[in-house]
């Protein structure tokens, strides 16, 4: 049996879901990364607290990623590699932050929650990544 696949270009509605769904996400990575860009000193030493290494160059790239890229993913441009950039950096920021099969049970259950919050997001940012920014964007696609 053959199977038959069609496409058929996006609809109004499939263009707002997808623009509603950039800013959403946006409202997360935006407001963080400006943030880590304010709080410097404190984000370098936040990183440096969880070991990891080149604190400074991790905090200049934590802004860059989610300012900038969140910037880019808001309008729609360059949606698909600002989307495939955020999934990487996020699940990076999961297993780096919130390793919670490392910590004490008081702290474990929240930063469960927390990784998997960043597992899911990044499966948000994937679906642009497959499917693009929508109508309404820069892109428009």
């Amino acid at each position: 049996m053959a199977i038959t696949t069609t496409t058929t270009a996006p609809n109004a509605a499939q263009d707002t879901l997808a623009l509603i769904g950039r800013v959403l996400l946006a409202a997360l990575f935006v407001p963080a990364g400006f943030g880590k860009l304010m709080g410097f000193a404190g984000t370098v030493g936040y990183i440096s607290s969880v070991g990891a290494p080149l604190p400074q160059v991790a905090a200049v790239i934590a802004i860059v990623v989610e300012l900038g890229l969140g910037l880019l993913l808001l309008v729609g441009f360059k949606t698909r590699v600002s989307a495939i950039v955020l999934a990487i950096f996020t699940v990076a920021a999961a297993v780096m932050f919130h390793n919670y099969w490392g910590m004490p049970a008081d702290k474990a259950f929240v930063n469960q929650l927390m990784f998997f919050k960043n597992i899911a997001i990044a499966g948000g940012l994937l679906a642009f990544a497959a499917f693009g920014a929508g109508r309404f964007s820069i892109d428009k696609k």
